[in-house]
């Protein structure tokens, strides 16, 4: 059988004209385009419209000995449509790619403690990705439920292709997040002041809002267990900023404070009604088992960590030493 096949190419070459030295250089021949260019192949695109095209842009000299080499391989004309990031290497690699569908591939990442408005502002901008999420639906059209959006998004970097949806980029975080959070749930401590996934997941965002270092999160999560236990209101400065919303111009101000929200935890009990933000798997983990503590304050050290106190004197001192530092900085 192999006898045949070797009989039938060189016959096929002879016929063509092609002599074993020019398969060669064909077989072996580089694709010139410019490094990691971008090319569509359209439904439908035949293999010889292809090797035109490539030829108009003198990505390729000619297009005879590679449509031989087709007939002699018709799997070569198996093209798949997509967005394709052609490179240096030899033309018929380049081909096998589109052959093989091994499209141009994308990411989108989702940053710890975005919200779910900066999620959405930077998704509406993500390169070859189709928006097609329609506002006053999100939430059915990613949770396929009415739930908030809020929070229900994995942080994470997701690949995709051109012409995939934002929407699908969505559930896959979502997917991720509703595992994590059910693993997490499953793993709860005893006696956690916290009565649902849900629960975890609004105090997982508050504690990925409050951190400065990632090492802090447990000794954070404490702190607010801490209060929740004491009947304490959480009184965390990211929920009254998730309040006020978009207006919001990047200070908080006293009368912010004494403002009446539903995110305002100065003024209510409890945890607020929605997450505020996109929580890391590590603080979801670590509001579900956070470390016996008897800290109940924490201020800012201005160096990106904090200082945790176990009374109203020790943290008001600590605020004091915050507000010399935030002097001397300022001179």
């Amino acid at each position: 059988m192999l006898k045949v096949i070797i009989t039938v190419v060189l016959l096929a070459l002879f016929v063509t004209g092609i002599g074993y030295q020019q398969l060669q250089t064909t077989i072996n021949s580089p694709l010139k385009t410019p490094q990691n260019t971008l090319f569509e192949v359209k439904k439908g695109t035949g293999f010889n419209q292809l090797c035109q095209q490539w030829q108009a842009k003198l990505w390729l000299k000619d297009c005879f000995r590679y449509q031989v080499l087709a007939k002699l391989d018709p799997t070569l004309t198996d093209l798949k449509a997509g967005l394709y990031q052609l490179d240096t290497g030899t033309v018929l690699d380049n081909i096998r790619r589109i052959n093989q569908g091994k499209q141009a591939s994308f990411s989108f990442t989702i940053i710890e403690g975005q919200s779910l408005r900066e999620v959405l502002a930077a998704i509406s901008h993500a390169e070859y990705l189709r928006n097609d999420l329609i506002l006053d639906e999100l939430s059915q059209q990613v949770l396929g439920s009415d739930k908030h959006l809020e929070g229900w998004l994995f942080p994470d970097t997701y690949h995709y292709h051109a012409n995939d949806t934002a929407s699908s980029v969505l559930k896959r975080a979502h997917k991720i997040m509703q595992s994590v959070l059910d693993e997490a749930w499953q793993n709860k401590a005893p006696n956690l002041p916290l009565k649902s996934a849900y629960e975890v997941l609004i105090m997982a965002s508050i504690i990925e809002k409050e951190t400065g270092l990632a090492s802090e999160r447990p000794l954070i999560a404490s702190v607010f267990t801490n209060r929740l236990n004491t009947k304490m209101r959480l009184q965390t400065d990211p929920t009254v900023i998730y309040g006020i919303g978009a207006d919001f111009d990047g200070d908080i101000k006293r009368k912010d404070l004494t403002t009446y929200t539903p995110y305002n935890t100065y003024k209510i009990n409890g945890l607020p009604p929605t997450p505020i933000a996109m929580p890391s798997k590590p603080a979801i983990f670590a509001a579900v088992n956070p470390p016996k503590s008897e800290f109940v304050y924490f201020v800012a050290k201005g160096d990106g960590s904090h200082q945790f106190s176990k009374t109203l004197k020790e943290h008001n001192k600590a605020v004091q030493d915050y507000l010399r530092y935030q002097k001397q900085l300022n001179k």
